[in-house]
Protein backbone atom coordinates (compact mmCIF):
# COMPACT_ATOMS: atom_id res chain seq x y z
CA UNK A 1 0.00 0.00 0.00
CA UNK A 2 1.73 3.29 -1.21
CA UNK A 3 1.54 6.24 1.54
CA UNK A 4 2.54 9.61 0.99
CA UNK A 5 3.57 11.61 4.63
CA UNK A 6 3.24 15.32 4.74
CA UNK A 7 4.39 17.37 7.66
CA UNK A 8 1.37 19.91 8.23
CA UNK A 9 1.44 22.67 10.82
CA UNK A 10 3.24 20.04 13.09
CA UNK A 11 0.60 17.14 12.28
CA UNK A 12 1.80 13.99 9.99
CA UNK A 13 -1.11 13.26 7.60
CA UNK A 14 -1.17 10.31 5.63
CA UNK A 15 -2.56 10.15 2.40
CA UNK A 16 -3.27 6.00 2.02
CA UNK A 17 -4.37 3.85 -0.84
CA UNK A 18 -7.73 5.88 -0.20
CA UNK A 19 -6.96 8.76 -2.66
CA UNK A 20 -5.81 6.75 -4.95
CA UNK A 21 -8.63 4.58 -5.48
CA UNK A 22 -10.60 7.50 -5.23
CA UNK A 23 -12.44 7.05 -2.04
CA UNK A 24 -13.98 10.03 -0.74
CA UNK A 25 -17.13 10.38 2.15
CA UNK A 26 -17.90 14.19 1.24
CA UNK A 27 -19.23 15.55 -1.89
CA UNK A 28 -16.56 17.37 -4.15
CA UNK A 29 -17.20 21.18 -3.74
CA UNK A 30 -15.43 21.35 -7.37
CA UNK A 31 -17.03 21.42 -10.90
CA UNK A 32 -15.46 19.27 -13.56
CA UNK A 33 -13.90 22.44 -14.91
CA UNK A 34 -12.56 23.79 -11.47
CA UNK A 35 -10.74 20.53 -11.60
CA UNK A 36 -9.24 20.60 -14.67
CA UNK A 37 -8.25 24.39 -13.84
CA UNK A 38 -6.92 22.90 -10.78
CA UNK A 39 -4.78 19.89 -12.50
CA UNK A 40 -3.46 22.53 -14.86
CA UNK A 41 -1.64 25.04 -11.73
CA UNK A 42 -0.64 22.00 -9.83
CA UNK A 43 2.95 21.03 -10.00
CA UNK A 44 3.02 17.79 -11.09
CA UNK A 45 2.24 19.23 -14.89
CA UNK A 46 4.90 21.43 -15.08
CA UNK A 47 6.32 19.90 -17.96
CA UNK A 48 10.10 18.61 -18.57
CA UNK A 49 12.34 21.32 -18.32
CA UNK A 50 12.85 22.57 -22.31
CA UNK A 51 16.24 23.01 -23.94
CA UNK A 52 18.07 26.09 -24.80
CA UNK A 53 19.12 25.84 -27.94
CA UNK A 54 20.93 29.52 -27.76
CA UNK A 55 23.42 28.18 -25.06
CA UNK A 56 25.09 24.62 -25.95
CA UNK A 57 26.41 24.06 -22.62
CA UNK A 58 23.23 24.86 -20.75
CA UNK A 59 22.92 21.21 -19.16
CA UNK A 60 26.46 20.45 -18.88
CA UNK A 61 27.31 19.24 -15.28
CA UNK A 62 30.62 21.57 -15.81
CA UNK A 63 28.81 24.08 -16.20
CA UNK A 64 26.64 23.73 -13.70
CA UNK A 65 29.55 24.17 -10.79
CA UNK A 66 31.34 26.71 -12.82
CA UNK A 67 27.93 29.02 -12.65
CA UNK A 68 27.18 28.34 -8.89
CA UNK A 69 30.33 29.50 -8.54
CA UNK A 70 30.26 32.55 -9.88
CA UNK A 71 26.90 33.16 -9.08
CA UNK A 72 28.33 33.27 -5.39
CA UNK A 73 31.55 35.16 -6.25
CA UNK A 74 31.65 38.83 -4.82
CA UNK A 75 34.73 39.91 -6.83
CA UNK A 76 32.76 39.87 -9.97
CA UNK A 77 31.75 43.56 -8.61
CA UNK A 78 33.08 46.95 -8.71
CA UNK A 79 33.85 47.30 -4.65
CA UNK A 80 34.77 43.20 -4.30
CA UNK A 81 30.83 43.16 -2.07
CA UNK A 82 28.15 42.31 -4.36
CA UNK A 83 27.08 39.20 -6.53
CA UNK A 84 24.85 37.91 -8.06
CA UNK A 85 23.52 35.98 -4.29
CA UNK A 86 23.37 39.67 -3.14
CA UNK A 87 20.10 40.02 -4.70
CA UNK A 88 19.49 36.56 -5.29
CA UNK A 89 19.05 34.96 -1.92
CA UNK A 90 18.47 31.40 -1.58
CA UNK A 91 16.78 31.31 1.59
CA UNK A 92 14.39 34.45 0.16
CA UNK A 93 13.15 32.40 -3.05
CA UNK A 94 16.52 33.76 -5.13
CA UNK A 95 15.04 37.52 -4.57
CA UNK A 96 16.07 39.96 -1.52
CA UNK A 97 12.87 41.13 0.24
CA UNK A 98 13.64 44.80 -0.79
CA UNK A 99 11.75 47.48 -2.88
CA UNK A 100 14.34 48.18 -5.00
CA UNK A 101 17.58 45.91 -5.85
CA UNK A 102 20.97 46.98 -3.77
CA UNK A 103 24.24 46.40 -6.08
CA UNK A 104 27.11 48.64 -5.59
CA UNK A 105 24.20 51.11 -5.67
CA UNK A 106 20.52 51.21 -5.85
CA UNK A 107 18.39 50.06 -8.88
CA UNK A 108 15.60 51.31 -10.22
CA UNK A 109 13.04 47.73 -9.83
CA UNK A 110 12.22 44.94 -7.33
CA UNK A 111 15.00 42.05 -7.59
CA UNK A 112 13.01 39.05 -9.76
CA UNK A 113 12.61 35.54 -8.20
CA UNK A 114 14.50 32.99 -9.91
CA UNK A 115 13.05 29.64 -9.66
CA UNK A 116 11.77 27.93 -12.52
CA UNK A 117 12.81 31.03 -15.22
CA UNK A 118 14.26 28.39 -17.84
CA UNK A 119 10.62 28.02 -19.10
CA UNK A 120 10.23 31.37 -19.63
CA UNK A 121 11.00 33.11 -22.87
CA UNK A 122 11.93 36.67 -21.25
CA UNK A 123 13.84 38.19 -18.52
CA UNK A 124 13.69 41.40 -16.04
CA UNK A 125 10.63 43.17 -15.80
CA UNK A 126 10.93 44.42 -19.02
CA UNK A 127 11.74 41.67 -21.12
CA UNK A 128 14.39 43.30 -22.39
CA UNK A 129 16.72 39.93 -22.50
CA UNK A 130 15.16 36.42 -24.25
CA UNK A 131 17.54 34.08 -22.23
CA UNK A 132 19.09 33.50 -18.59
CA UNK A 133 22.65 34.02 -20.10
CA UNK A 134 21.82 36.77 -21.78
CA UNK A 135 19.75 38.01 -18.39
CA UNK A 136 23.38 37.21 -16.27
CA UNK A 137 25.06 39.30 -18.27
CA UNK A 138 23.42 42.63 -17.70
CA UNK A 139 24.04 43.12 -14.05
CA UNK A 140 27.73 42.54 -14.63
CA UNK A 141 28.30 45.86 -16.39
CA UNK A 142 25.38 47.81 -14.95
CA UNK A 143 26.85 50.30 -13.00
CA UNK A 144 24.93 50.57 -9.95
CA UNK A 145 24.54 46.44 -9.72
CA UNK A 146 27.79 44.57 -10.08
CA UNK A 147 29.75 48.15 -11.72
CA UNK A 148 32.25 46.27 -13.92
CA UNK A 149 33.82 45.62 -17.02
CA UNK A 150 34.42 43.10 -19.95
CA UNK A 151 37.98 43.36 -18.97
CA UNK A 152 37.90 43.05 -15.54
CA UNK A 153 35.92 40.33 -15.38
CA UNK A 154 37.96 38.17 -18.18
CA UNK A 155 40.84 39.06 -16.07
CA UNK A 156 39.45 37.52 -12.98
CA UNK A 157 38.35 34.06 -14.86
CA UNK A 158 41.92 34.27 -15.62
CA UNK A 159 43.31 34.59 -12.34
CA UNK A 160 40.77 32.65 -10.47
CA UNK A 161 38.61 30.33 -12.63
CA UNK A 162 41.31 29.43 -15.32
CA UNK A 163 41.24 25.52 -14.87
CA UNK A 164 37.59 25.23 -14.69
CA UNK A 165 36.91 26.90 -17.58
CA UNK A 166 38.97 25.99 -20.14
CA UNK A 167 38.03 22.21 -19.13
CA UNK A 168 34.39 23.25 -20.05
CA UNK A 169 34.92 26.11 -23.01
CA UNK A 170 38.98 25.41 -24.30
CA UNK A 171 42.21 27.79 -24.26
CA UNK A 172 41.74 30.78 -21.91
CA UNK A 173 43.69 33.68 -23.82
CA UNK A 174 46.16 35.40 -21.99
CA UNK A 175 44.25 38.82 -20.79
CA UNK A 176 47.60 39.68 -18.80
CA UNK A 177 49.32 42.32 -21.59
CA UNK A 178 47.36 45.79 -19.96
CA UNK A 179 48.29 48.09 -23.14
CA UNK A 180 46.07 45.02 -24.76
CA UNK A 181 43.67 44.55 -22.45
CA UNK A 182 42.80 47.60 -20.71
CA UNK A 183 40.55 48.15 -17.21
CA UNK A 184 37.88 49.63 -17.48
CA UNK A 185 37.20 48.60 -21.04
CA UNK A 186 33.48 47.84 -22.16
CA UNK A 187 30.50 49.12 -24.68
CA UNK A 188 29.09 50.90 -22.01
CA UNK A 189 28.23 53.94 -21.27
CA UNK A 190 30.77 54.95 -19.06
CA UNK A 191 33.61 57.16 -20.96
CA UNK A 192 36.59 55.88 -19.60
CA UNK A 193 35.55 52.28 -20.22
CA UNK A 194 34.24 52.98 -23.89
CA UNK A 195 37.27 55.03 -25.30
CA UNK A 196 39.78 51.87 -23.81
CA UNK A 197 37.21 49.47 -25.55
CA UNK A 198 37.31 51.76 -28.37
CA UNK A 199 41.37 51.38 -28.42
CA UNK A 200 41.67 47.87 -28.78
CA UNK A 201 41.81 45.65 -31.61
CA UNK A 202 38.74 44.03 -33.14
CA UNK A 203 40.28 40.94 -32.28
CA UNK A 204 40.98 41.36 -29.21
CA UNK A 205 37.39 42.72 -28.06
CA UNK A 206 36.18 39.70 -29.73
CA UNK A 207 38.55 37.63 -27.71
CA UNK A 208 37.38 39.25 -24.79
CA UNK A 209 33.52 39.58 -25.19
CA UNK A 210 33.41 35.82 -26.04
CA UNK A 211 34.79 34.60 -22.30
CA UNK A 212 32.51 36.98 -21.12
CA UNK A 213 29.39 35.40 -22.53
CA UNK A 214 30.65 32.03 -21.74
CA UNK A 215 30.67 33.43 -17.97
CA UNK A 216 26.66 34.29 -18.63
CA UNK A 217 26.02 30.77 -20.30
CA UNK A 218 27.96 28.93 -17.30
CA UNK A 219 26.01 31.08 -15.16
CA UNK A 220 22.55 30.24 -16.65
CA UNK A 221 23.38 26.89 -16.60
CA UNK A 222 23.80 26.78 -12.64
CA UNK A 223 20.25 28.85 -12.64
CA UNK A 224 18.66 26.52 -14.79
CA UNK A 225 18.81 24.22 -11.66
CA UNK A 226 16.82 26.24 -9.56
CA UNK A 227 13.23 24.88 -9.85
CA UNK A 228 10.00 25.72 -7.90
CA UNK A 229 9.41 23.24 -4.63
CA UNK A 230 6.23 21.48 -3.79
CA UNK A 231 3.75 23.35 -1.91
CA UNK A 232 0.31 22.69 0.42
CA UNK A 233 -1.50 23.26 -2.67
CA UNK A 234 -0.25 21.08 -5.00
CA UNK A 235 -0.87 17.87 -2.28
CA UNK A 236 -4.56 19.77 -2.26
CA UNK A 237 -5.08 19.08 -6.00
CA UNK A 238 -3.65 15.79 -5.27
CA UNK A 239 -6.50 14.77 -3.11
CA UNK A 240 -8.84 16.66 -5.63
CA UNK A 241 -7.58 14.96 -8.28
CA UNK A 242 -8.09 11.64 -6.79
CA UNK A 243 -11.83 12.79 -5.79
CA UNK A 244 -10.89 12.00 -1.79
CA UNK A 245 -12.09 15.81 -0.39
CA UNK A 246 -12.27 14.54 3.29
CA UNK A 247 -7.99 14.26 2.23
CA UNK A 248 -8.20 17.46 0.65
CA UNK A 249 -9.82 19.44 3.98
CA UNK A 250 -7.61 18.04 5.81
CA UNK A 251 -4.79 20.26 3.73
CA UNK A 252 -6.83 23.50 3.31
CA UNK A 253 -8.88 25.13 5.90
CA UNK A 254 -12.59 26.57 4.57
CA UNK A 255 -10.89 29.81 4.55
CA UNK A 256 -8.31 28.52 1.87
CA UNK A 257 -10.36 26.31 -0.01
CA UNK A 258 -12.78 29.43 -0.65
CA UNK A 259 -9.95 31.29 -1.35
CA UNK A 260 -8.84 28.89 -3.82
CA UNK A 261 -12.65 29.25 -5.96
CA UNK A 262 -12.50 32.80 -5.63
CA UNK A 263 -9.17 32.62 -7.08
CA UNK A 264 -10.47 30.59 -10.05
CA UNK A 265 -13.01 32.15 -10.51
CA UNK A 266 -14.55 35.83 -9.58
CA UNK A 267 -11.23 37.56 -8.63
CA UNK A 268 -9.95 36.14 -12.26
CA UNK A 269 -6.64 35.72 -11.00
CA UNK A 270 -5.70 32.97 -13.50
CA UNK A 271 -6.05 35.48 -16.56
CA UNK A 272 -2.09 36.10 -15.75
CA UNK A 273 -1.53 33.72 -12.80
CA UNK A 274 -1.84 30.34 -14.83
CA UNK A 275 0.63 27.51 -15.47
CA UNK A 276 2.39 25.21 -12.96
CA UNK A 277 4.12 27.92 -12.52
CA UNK A 278 1.18 30.35 -12.10
CA UNK A 279 2.56 32.97 -14.67
CA UNK A 280 2.01 33.28 -18.42
CA UNK A 281 5.29 34.72 -18.53
CA UNK A 282 3.65 38.01 -20.26
CA UNK A 283 3.27 41.69 -19.79
CA UNK A 284 0.77 43.51 -18.28
CA UNK A 285 -0.74 47.15 -17.31
CA UNK A 286 -2.37 46.91 -14.16
CA UNK A 287 -2.20 50.49 -13.32
CA UNK A 288 0.65 50.01 -10.62
CA UNK A 289 1.19 53.77 -9.70
CA UNK A 290 4.49 54.86 -10.11
CA UNK A 291 7.24 55.77 -7.53
CA UNK A 292 7.47 59.20 -7.49
CA UNK A 293 11.50 59.77 -6.92
CA UNK A 294 11.86 56.97 -9.79
CA UNK A 295 12.91 57.63 -13.68
CA UNK A 296 9.56 57.00 -15.66
CA UNK A 297 9.00 53.26 -16.62
CA UNK A 298 7.22 52.28 -19.18
CA UNK A 299 8.12 48.71 -18.98
CA UNK A 300 7.50 46.90 -22.15
CA UNK A 301 7.50 49.65 -24.44
CA UNK A 302 11.34 49.78 -23.86
CA UNK A 303 11.99 46.13 -23.05
CA UNK A 304 10.97 44.81 -26.69
CA UNK A 305 13.27 47.56 -28.30
CA UNK A 306 15.99 46.59 -26.43
CA UNK A 307 15.95 42.82 -27.08
CA UNK A 308 15.75 43.34 -30.55
CA UNK A 309 18.79 45.67 -30.58
CA UNK A 310 20.35 43.29 -27.92
CA UNK A 311 24.54 42.18 -28.89
CA UNK A 312 23.71 38.74 -26.93
CA UNK A 313 19.80 37.95 -28.07
CA UNK A 314 18.70 34.67 -29.73
CA UNK A 315 19.78 35.65 -33.51
CA UNK A 316 23.15 37.34 -32.41
CA UNK A 317 26.37 35.56 -33.20
CA UNK A 318 26.90 34.61 -29.45
CA UNK A 319 23.90 32.29 -29.61
CA UNK A 320 24.35 28.37 -30.18
CA UNK A 321 20.28 28.59 -31.99
CA UNK A 322 19.55 28.41 -35.32
CA UNK A 323 16.96 31.47 -36.40
CA UNK A 324 14.22 28.95 -36.51
CA UNK A 325 15.14 28.62 -33.01
CA UNK A 326 14.49 32.17 -32.04
CA UNK A 327 10.65 32.20 -32.92
CA UNK A 328 9.70 34.31 -29.53
CA UNK A 329 12.20 36.85 -31.04
CA UNK A 330 11.18 37.23 -34.60
CA UNK A 331 7.31 37.06 -34.02
CA UNK A 332 7.19 39.05 -30.82
CA UNK A 333 4.81 42.13 -30.35
CA UNK A 334 7.37 44.86 -30.52
CA UNK A 335 5.30 47.96 -30.39
CA UNK A 336 1.69 49.25 -29.28
CA UNK A 337 -0.43 50.94 -26.47
CA UNK A 338 -0.16 47.16 -24.76
CA UNK A 339 3.38 47.31 -23.99
CA UNK A 340 3.47 50.77 -22.19
CA UNK A 341 3.81 50.38 -18.71
CA UNK A 342 3.11 46.58 -19.11
CA UNK A 343 5.68 44.47 -16.88
CA UNK A 344 6.35 40.66 -16.48
CA UNK A 345 3.56 38.70 -14.41
CA UNK A 346 5.89 37.53 -11.43
CA UNK A 347 5.21 33.63 -10.30
CA UNK A 348 3.02 33.15 -6.92
CA UNK A 349 4.62 30.44 -5.87
CA UNK A 350 6.31 31.22 -2.76
CA UNK A 351 4.43 34.52 -2.81
CA UNK A 352 3.72 34.95 0.62
CA UNK A 353 7.28 35.00 1.70
CA UNK A 354 8.18 37.99 -0.95
CA UNK A 355 7.48 40.79 0.13
CA UNK A 356 6.79 44.01 -1.42
CA UNK A 357 5.46 43.59 -4.13
CA UNK A 358 5.91 45.17 -8.28
CA UNK A 359 7.97 46.08 -10.15
CA UNK A 360 9.54 48.80 -7.41
CA UNK A 361 7.70 47.30 -4.31
CA UNK A 362 5.06 49.84 -4.66
CA UNK A 363 2.77 47.38 -2.35
CA UNK A 364 3.86 46.37 1.17
CA UNK A 365 1.80 43.18 1.69
CA UNK A 366 -0.32 41.35 -0.70
CA UNK A 367 -3.34 42.49 1.17
CA UNK A 368 -2.28 45.86 -0.83
CA UNK A 369 -2.22 44.30 -4.25
CA UNK A 370 -5.67 42.56 -4.03
CA UNK A 371 -7.38 45.88 -2.36
CA UNK A 372 -5.46 47.70 -5.90
CA UNK A 373 -6.48 44.34 -8.30
CA UNK A 374 -10.60 45.17 -6.59
CA UNK A 375 -10.77 48.80 -7.28
CA UNK A 376 -8.97 49.07 -10.64
CA UNK A 377 -7.24 52.37 -10.72
CA UNK A 378 -6.34 54.23 -14.00
CA UNK A 379 -2.73 53.32 -15.03
CA UNK A 380 -0.31 56.36 -14.94
CA UNK A 381 0.48 55.77 -18.69
CA UNK A 382 -1.00 53.29 -21.28
CA UNK A 383 -4.28 51.31 -20.53
CA UNK A 384 -5.10 49.15 -17.28
CA UNK A 385 -6.39 45.81 -18.24
CA UNK A 386 -7.63 46.25 -14.80
CA UNK A 387 -11.45 45.84 -14.22
CA UNK A 388 -12.77 46.75 -10.87
CA UNK A 389 -13.90 43.49 -8.38
CA UNK A 390 -16.77 43.30 -6.65
CA UNK A 391 -15.38 41.40 -4.19
CA UNK A 392 -15.56 42.28 -0.07
CA UNK A 393 -12.70 42.77 2.53
CA UNK A 394 -13.64 38.91 3.69
CA UNK A 395 -13.48 37.67 0.28
CA UNK A 396 -9.94 39.28 -0.32
CA UNK A 397 -8.75 37.44 3.17
CA UNK A 398 -9.59 34.53 2.01
CA UNK A 399 -7.41 34.84 -1.58
CA UNK A 400 -4.69 35.59 0.91
CA UNK A 401 -5.12 32.51 2.57
CA UNK A 402 -5.16 30.74 -0.41
CA UNK A 403 -2.11 32.54 -1.80
CA UNK A 404 0.08 31.57 1.61
CA UNK A 405 -0.47 27.80 0.66
CA UNK A 406 1.42 28.74 -2.56
CA UNK A 407 4.53 28.72 0.26
CA UNK A 408 6.96 25.88 -0.50
CA UNK A 409 6.78 22.91 2.19
CA UNK A 410 10.42 22.96 3.32
CA UNK A 411 9.93 26.60 4.53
Amino acid sequence: MLKKRLLLAGIVFTLSAGILLGCSNQASPWSEAEVELMRTLWIESLPALPPDPSNQYADDPRAVALGAKLFSDVRFSSNGEVSCATCHIASKDFQDGLPLAQGVGTTDRRTMPIAGTAYSPWFFWDGRKDSQWAQALGPLENPVEHGGTRTFYVKLIQAHYKTEYEALFGTLPDFSDESRFPVPAAPIDDEVAAANWASMSEADREAVTLVYVNMGKAIAAFERTIMPRTSRFDFYVEAVLANDISAARDIFTADEEAGLKLFLNEANCTRCHNGPLLTDNDFHNTGVPAVADLPEDIGRARGAQQVLADEFNCLSKYSDAAPEDCKELRFMLAEGEELERAFKTPSLRDVANRAPFMHAGQFASIEEVLRHYKNAPDAPKGHSELEVLHLSEAQLQKIVAFLKTLTAMDR
